[in-house]
């Protein structure tokens, strides 16, 4: 009877031994052998936000494409006046210019508030001397959109002068307002309208037109001092289609251009922009 519950036992303890050996084989997940279902990260969905009609991102525009272009339109004959370079071009216009600056910075914003206002450009003929005094005053006459001319560099007579000495006064106004403004003046006037052959060809090397004018305001007379509807008379005596108005930086002229402009506008004048100012072309030589 022992023997028999001793085999029992043993039997007992055979079928543990085995049941604990089935477990020890039970796969135990390790870095190499996690399964991908437990160890697979969460798929995350991103959603691009949606784009507003008109907001899409653009290209800026080129800089050639932000630049006015300027169509050539006009050229000075040897009268001085401003003439069209061909038919059909409206031909009742008039050229405004201003001599003797860059003076003062209250006058010179009168000035071209007024020009402003009527759309209107000028040429503002300066001299190198006081270029070199004051070139804040040069920089505001660019920078608000109007148009520098050379006047020379001391307003002396140069018919008079050297050549040597007529080349640096012109040249020298040059430089000085390249270095001020990026840029070297397009139109040259002389002091007191006198020239000569070699200022001519000075002119031409350096890439200038050469002007005088062909209506004085006469503002710079002492006898119209404090005047300003006597200039005005003045340009209205002389008016003819393509005038080439010469004025200056003085407070009378400043006093009078607004009305002036009026004027010019209900006689049916337009102004010329000295931009669309051309050499003369061939056929009109």
């Amino acid at each position: 009877m022992m023997s028999k519950k001793l085999l029992l036992f043993a039997a007992a303890c055979l079928i543990l031994s085995s049941c604990g050996q089935k477990q020890d084989q039970t796969v135990v997940p390790t870095e190499n052998n996690t399964s991908l279902e437990a160890t697979a990260p969460e798929t995350v969905t991103v959603t691009e936000p949606p784009v507003e009609a008109g907001t899409e991102e653009q290209e800026p525009p080129s800089q050639a494409a932000e630049e006015e272009t300027i169509t050539p339109l006009y050229h000075i004959n040897k009268a001085y006046r401003v003439v069209p370079n061909e038919e059909g071009t409206e031909t009742k216009v008039v050229l405004l210019t201003f001599d003797d600056g860059p003076k003062e910075q209250e006058m010179i914003d009168g000035l071209i508030d007024t020009l402003d206002k009527h759309k209107a450009k000028a040429i503002f003929f300066v001299n190198g001397y006081r270029v070199e005094t004051h070139p804040e005053l040069l920089k505001l006459i660019h920078d608000r959109g109007q148009i520098i001319g050379n006047h020379s560099w001391d307003h002396i007579d140069l018919k008079k002068e050297s050549e040597s000495e007529a080349r640096k006064q012109v040249e020298e106004v040059q430089a000085i307002v390249e270095e001020t403004i990026g840029e070297r003046p397009r139109f040259f006037r002389p002091p007191f309208g006198s020239g000569n052959d070699q200022l001519h060809q000075i002119v031409e090397d350096n890439d200038m037109i050469y002007m005088t004018w062909s209506n004085g305001s006469l503002d710079w007379d002492s006898k119209n001092k404090n005047k300003p509807e006597a200039v005005i008379q003045n340009v209205l005596e002389q008016l003819h289609a393509g005038s080439n108005i010469l004025m200056h930086e003085l407070p009378w002229t400043v006093e009078a251009l607004d009305s002036l402009l009026t004027q010019l506008e209900e006689k049916g004048y337009s102004f010329v922009d000295p931009r669309t100012i051309s050499e003369v072309p061939e056929q009109s030589e």
